[in-house]
């Protein structure tokens, strides 16, 4: 029972509890600064709206302002829209809690540059809001927009009101999404996951809580932390895998190499 023990352990914990607890720690630090700055974020009301009038400025000029469209499109059923609320709801939670998970146990060495990309895209993300606070169209009715997450239990705890440049649900999905899917064996879940990113963007948009540029610069939020991920794993090439180097595996003695070399 001891060794199933060990085995179980070493699975389940392949660094230890010590680094385990680090990791939580990371994670809990960071929702903890975001929650901070998303207080400091919601008293500015004012430039909030005008920012995100001023995307629908841009996005105008460039003939790409299709979100009520695409809304209006998407409330003709009821199941999709259930569907997008729930997975707008939980795609920052669960669903990347479950990847968090998944990837610690079963892919340790991959868990690290993930954790590393997510990391670098909370800072970009917190100044982001704190410099460009944006309203997300579900508050702007006037432009033909409907509120169709707002009125879920959990939408408060997990959701930003005026932090929708840049859509971390499309950020994480990349970060989460596309590394996941270099990873699996099977080819259906592989293209899931490959497809995971454009169906949180679909989401985003028919739920009306970003704007298609709040997705674009969520892609792009996701492209800058992977290089920042990858820079910092060739400059500190330990925090690639983890914070504690492992010890290299001892040479088999010389006599045992003569043994095995004479038996064969």
């Amino acid at each position: 029972m001891g060794a199933r023990a060990r085995l179980l352990q070493a699975r389940v914990l392949p660094q230890g509890w010590l680094d385990l607890v680090r990791q939580v720690s990371l994670f809990v630090s960071a929702f903890l600064v975001y929650d901070l700055v998303r207080g400091l974020v919601e008293g500015r009301a004012t430039a909030a709206f005008q920012n995100a009038r001023e995307l629908i400025s841009i996005e105008r000029t460039l003939h790409v302002f299709v979100e009520p469209s695409v809304q209006t499109w998407a409330s003709g059923s009821h199941v999709v829209m259930v569907a997008s609320s729930w997975l707008y709801v939980n795609a920052q939670t669960s669903i990347t809690l479950a990847a968090l998970i998944y990837l610690y146990v079963r892919h340790n060495r991959s868990f690290y540059f993930v954790r590393n990309m997510l990391m670098i895209a909370m800072p970009i993300a917190l100044i982001s809001y704190a410099v460009f606070p944006t309203a997300p169209p579900r508050l702007m009715p006037e432009w033909g927009f409907i509120d169709t997450v707002s009125s879920g239990s959990m939408t408060s705890l997990f959701t930003n009101p005026l932090a929708a440049v840049p859509s971390m649900h499309v950020a994480f999905a990349l970060m989460i999404g596309w590394t996941l899917a270099r990873l699996v064996r099977h080819s259906a879940v592989r293209v899931l996951w490959l497809v995971y990113p454009f169906v949180i963007t679909f989401v985003i948009v028919v739920t009306a809580n970003h704007f298609i540029l709040d997705a674009l610069l969520g892609a792009l939020t996701a492209a800058v932390s992977a290089y920042g991920a990858i820079w910092l794993a060739r400059a500190r090439p330990v925090w690639r895998f983890s914070s504690v180097p492992r010890a290299p595996t001892a040479s088999p003695a010389p006599a045992a190499v003569a043994r095995v070399s004479t038996s064969g």
